[in-house]
Protein backbone atom coordinates (compact mmCIF):
# COMPACT_ATOMS: atom_id res chain seq x y z
CA UNK A 1 0.00 0.00 0.00
CA UNK A 2 2.65 2.03 0.65
CA UNK A 3 3.76 2.64 -3.38
CA UNK A 4 0.10 3.69 -3.76
CA UNK A 5 0.77 6.98 -1.81
CA UNK A 6 1.14 10.28 -3.71
CA UNK A 7 4.20 12.10 -3.47
CA UNK A 8 4.15 16.02 -2.99
CA UNK A 9 5.83 17.62 -5.96
CA UNK A 10 9.24 19.35 -4.85
CA UNK A 11 10.41 22.43 -6.08
CA UNK A 12 14.09 22.87 -5.65
CA UNK A 13 15.42 26.41 -4.86
CA UNK A 14 19.43 25.67 -5.17
CA UNK A 15 19.63 25.28 -9.07
CA UNK A 16 16.99 29.09 -9.39
CA UNK A 17 19.46 30.93 -6.97
CA UNK A 18 22.69 29.61 -8.92
CA UNK A 19 21.60 31.26 -12.01
CA UNK A 20 20.03 34.32 -10.31
CA UNK A 21 23.58 34.67 -9.06
CA UNK A 22 25.10 33.91 -12.77
CA UNK A 23 22.48 36.56 -14.44
CA UNK A 24 23.39 39.45 -11.55
CA UNK A 25 27.30 39.02 -12.57
CA UNK A 26 26.43 38.42 -16.04
CA UNK A 27 24.63 41.94 -16.16
CA UNK A 28 27.22 43.31 -14.13
CA UNK A 29 30.10 42.67 -15.87
CA UNK A 30 27.92 44.07 -19.11
CA UNK A 31 27.47 47.30 -17.36
CA UNK A 32 31.10 47.51 -15.96
CA UNK A 33 32.30 47.14 -19.66
CA UNK A 34 29.67 49.43 -21.04
CA UNK A 35 30.53 52.20 -18.91
CA UNK A 36 33.75 53.80 -20.45
CA UNK A 37 31.90 53.29 -23.36
CA UNK A 38 30.39 56.48 -23.24
CA UNK A 39 31.56 60.00 -24.65
CA UNK A 40 32.44 61.89 -27.50
CA UNK A 41 34.80 60.07 -29.34
CA UNK A 42 38.63 61.64 -29.44
CA UNK A 43 42.39 61.07 -30.11
CA UNK A 44 43.54 61.12 -26.40
CA UNK A 45 47.44 61.85 -25.91
CA UNK A 46 49.57 59.13 -25.07
CA UNK A 47 51.93 58.53 -21.98
CA UNK A 48 54.40 55.67 -21.34
CA UNK A 49 54.33 57.33 -17.27
CA UNK A 50 50.20 56.96 -17.02
CA UNK A 51 48.27 55.20 -13.94
CA UNK A 52 45.07 53.66 -13.88
CA UNK A 53 42.69 55.64 -11.75
CA UNK A 54 39.88 54.81 -9.93
CA UNK A 55 36.45 55.05 -12.23
CA UNK A 56 35.72 59.27 -12.24
CA UNK A 57 32.60 60.24 -11.03
CA UNK A 58 32.87 63.19 -13.70
CA UNK A 59 34.80 63.01 -17.47
CA UNK A 60 34.42 66.21 -19.15
CA UNK A 61 35.45 65.45 -22.85
CA UNK A 62 37.78 68.67 -24.65
CA UNK A 63 37.98 68.18 -28.32
CA UNK A 64 40.14 70.20 -30.55
CA UNK A 65 37.94 73.22 -31.39
CA UNK A 66 37.88 73.54 -27.43
CA UNK A 67 34.62 72.50 -27.31
CA UNK A 68 33.40 71.00 -23.70
CA UNK A 69 31.39 67.99 -23.41
CA UNK A 70 29.96 66.42 -19.81
CA UNK A 71 27.74 63.38 -20.60
CA UNK A 72 27.31 63.98 -24.26
CA UNK A 73 25.98 67.72 -23.66
CA UNK A 74 27.76 70.94 -25.00
CA UNK A 75 28.71 73.63 -21.68
CA UNK A 76 30.81 76.57 -21.45
CA UNK A 77 33.16 77.42 -18.64
CA UNK A 78 30.56 78.82 -16.38
CA UNK A 79 28.11 76.21 -17.25
CA UNK A 80 30.59 73.48 -15.98
CA UNK A 81 31.38 75.45 -12.86
CA UNK A 82 28.10 75.15 -11.99
CA UNK A 83 27.55 71.54 -12.75
CA UNK A 84 30.74 70.80 -10.78
CA UNK A 85 29.47 73.06 -7.98
CA UNK A 86 26.03 71.16 -7.50
CA UNK A 87 28.09 67.35 -7.72
CA UNK A 88 30.22 68.42 -5.06
CA UNK A 89 33.83 68.87 -3.72
CA UNK A 90 34.56 65.12 -3.02
CA UNK A 91 33.94 64.62 -7.00
CA UNK A 92 36.67 62.87 -8.86
CA UNK A 93 37.14 64.37 -12.75
CA UNK A 94 38.66 63.30 -15.24
CA UNK A 95 39.31 65.86 -18.31
CA UNK A 96 39.88 63.84 -21.56
CA UNK A 97 41.37 66.22 -23.70
CA UNK A 98 42.17 65.49 -27.80
CA UNK A 99 45.59 65.32 -28.82
CA UNK A 100 45.50 68.23 -30.86
CA UNK A 101 43.37 70.10 -28.01
CA UNK A 102 45.06 73.35 -27.13
CA UNK A 103 46.88 73.92 -23.67
CA UNK A 104 45.12 77.03 -22.87
CA UNK A 105 41.44 75.26 -23.03
CA UNK A 106 43.06 72.59 -20.90
CA UNK A 107 44.39 75.10 -18.24
CA UNK A 108 40.81 76.63 -18.63
CA UNK A 109 38.75 73.55 -17.98
CA UNK A 110 41.37 72.95 -14.62
CA UNK A 111 40.88 76.58 -13.69
CA UNK A 112 37.02 75.72 -13.35
CA UNK A 113 37.59 72.62 -11.68
CA UNK A 114 39.71 74.71 -9.32
CA UNK A 115 37.46 77.24 -8.42
CA UNK A 116 33.98 74.67 -8.36
CA UNK A 117 35.98 73.49 -5.16
CA UNK A 118 37.65 70.35 -7.37
CA UNK A 119 40.88 69.41 -6.09
CA UNK A 120 40.78 65.22 -7.43
CA UNK A 121 41.50 65.93 -11.12
CA UNK A 122 42.83 63.47 -13.67
CA UNK A 123 43.95 63.83 -17.21
CA UNK A 124 42.76 60.68 -19.63
CA UNK A 125 45.73 59.57 -22.02
CA UNK A 126 45.91 56.43 -23.86
CA UNK A 127 48.49 53.31 -24.05
CA UNK A 128 51.43 54.57 -26.43
CA UNK A 129 51.44 52.24 -29.36
CA UNK A 130 54.52 49.73 -30.29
Amino acid sequence: MRYLQRRKARIEIVPMIDIMFFLLVFFIMVTLNMIPATGISSRLPSSTSAERLESPQVVISLDAAGMIHVDQQPLNLEQLGVLLRERGRETQVVIAGADAAALGDLVAVMDACRLAGITRIGIATREPRA
